[in-house]
C-alpha cells in the first residue's frame, strides 16, 4: 500500500494570492503546495482523504483511475469543496461513491451539497454518495481505520490510524491543535507519522512545527512527515534543520506503508 501526498498546504494553498514572499515565489516544486489531502493505493484499493478546493487538479496529476471510497477528516471548506469532482468516479462506481465521516461532518456534507443526497432529486449522473458515519473502526479491503479524534479549535476533527494486514502502518492528522494523550497511546510506535505542522508561531487551532516534533518524540514515530504548511516555511532551508526522522512533506511524494 502506497500513500501519496496530493497536497501538503494549509487553507490558502501556497503560493498564496498576491503575495510575493520568498517562498510564495520560490523556485523549488516542495514549495507549492495545493491544500491537504492524501490518496492510499496499491492494485486492488484506492482511496482519498478529504476532497480539497484543488481536488480535480491533484487527481489529475497523481493521474487517479478510480476511487473505492472517500474518507473525510471534517467539514471546513479546504477539505470538503472539492466533492463535486467525485462525479466521474461517482459514475464510473456505476453511480455509488461511499463517504465515511463522523456524523457530525456527514450532517454537514448533506448540508452543503443537498443536491447529492437528497434522493428525490439526485441525478445519477451527478455525485451519488453512499454515506457511512464513523462511529468505530471500519475496513475498506485490506485496510483498517480506527478514528483518532483531536481538538481543532472549537471542533473535533477525526484523524485516522491505518493498519494494513493487522498491523499499524501510518497516523494521519492533518488538523488538530492538540493530540491528547489518549490518542497518542493508539499510535505509539507507529511506523509513519503524517500531523499537522503550520507553522514556527503559535496558532489557536493548529500545531507548530515545535509541538508537531514533541508529538513525534514522544510516540517515538519511525518517521513523521509534517504537512498543513504555510507559505512561511521555506523547504529546502527548514526541512535541513529538523530533528531526525521529522520532514517536511510535500505535494507529490509517495511513502510505502
Amino acid at each position: 500500500m502506497d500513500l501519496t501526498f496530493l497536497g501538503t498546504g494549509t487553507s490558502q494553498g501556497v503560493p498564496l494570492l498576491t503575495c510575493t514572499c520568498r517562498v510564495c515565489t520560490s523556485p523549488d516544486p516542495r514549495d507549492r503546495r495545493f491544500r491537504s489531502s492524501v490518496w492510499l493505493h496499491d492494485k486492488d484499493l484506492s482511496i482519498v482523504i478529504d476532497t480539497s478546493p484543488d481536488f480535480r487538479s491533484q487527481a489529475l496529476r497523481a493521474s487517479i483511475p478510480k476511487l473505492d471510497a472517500v474518507l473525510y477528516t471534517h467539514s471546513h471548506a479546504d477539505h470538503i469543496a472539492g466533492f463535486d469532482d467525485l462525479r466521474t468516479y461517482s459514475v464510473k462506481n456505476g453511480n455509488c461513491i461511499p463517504i465515511y465521516a463522523d456524523p457530525f461532518t456527514l450532517s454537514r456534507l448533506e448540508k452543503a451539497f443537498d443536491y447529492a443526497f437528497d434522493l428525490k432529486v439526485r441525478s445519477p449522473a451527478y455525485v451519488c454518495p453512499e454515506p457511512h458515519p464513523i462511529t468505530g473502526p471500519f475496513s475498506i479491503g485490506s485496510a483498517t481505520f480506527t478514528p483518532l479524534p483531536v481538538p481543532h479549535g472549537s471542533i473535533s476533527t477525526t484523524g485516522f490510524r491505518i493498519d494494513i494486514a493487522g498491523q499499524p502502518r501510518a497516523a494521519y492528522l492533518p488538523d488538530c491543535a492538540a493530540v491528547p494523550t489518549p490518542i497518542r497511546d493508539q499510535i505509539r510506535h507507529i511506523p509513519i507519522l503524517i500531523i499537522d505542522g503550520l507553522r514556527e508561531e503559535p496558532h489557536p487551532t493548529h500545531l507548530t512545527i515545535a509541538q508537531a516534533i514533541e508529538i513525534s518524540q514522544d510516540i517515538r514515530a519511525g518517521q513523521t512527515w509534517l504537512t498543513h504548511l504555510t507559505h512561511q516555511t521555506l523547504h529546502a532551508e527548514r526541512d535541513a534543520s529538523l530533528p531526525t526522522p521529522v520532514h517536511l512533506a510535500y505535494d507529490t511524494l509517495r511513502l510505502t506503508l
